[in-house]
């Protein structure tokens, strides 16, 4: 109910509805398929959640390709960090 229900999530003391987390991850997978020009082009992707992100507000997925060809990615929101310490291989 954290993710659908404004009165029950400000009833266990959150700020509102709450992103779910997973549908954050998908955020952050949809980015590196756009990236590859292929949502398929993703071979793995794996994150630490970190922080709660809210409905309607913009998140930032910024990721940055390493030496080894793996990109280091993270979700921010309001300064936030929702997802840190992304991982995600693409088949390029």
């Amino acid at each position: 109910p954290i993710h659908l229900d404004d009165e029950f999530a400000t009833s266990v003391g959150l700020p509102g509805r709450i992103l779910h987390g997973l549908w954050t991850m998908a955020q952050v997978a949809r980015v590196h398929g756009e990236m590859a020009g292929d949502p398929l082009a993703l071979k793995s992707l794996s994150v630490q959640f970190r922080g709660l992100g809210v409905p309607e507000k913009e998140i930032t997925i910024t990721s940055k390709a390493r030496e080894d060809g793996v990109y280091a990615t993270e979700a921010v929101q309001d300064g936030n960090k929702l997802v840190r310490r992304g991982r995600a291989v693409l088949r390029l």
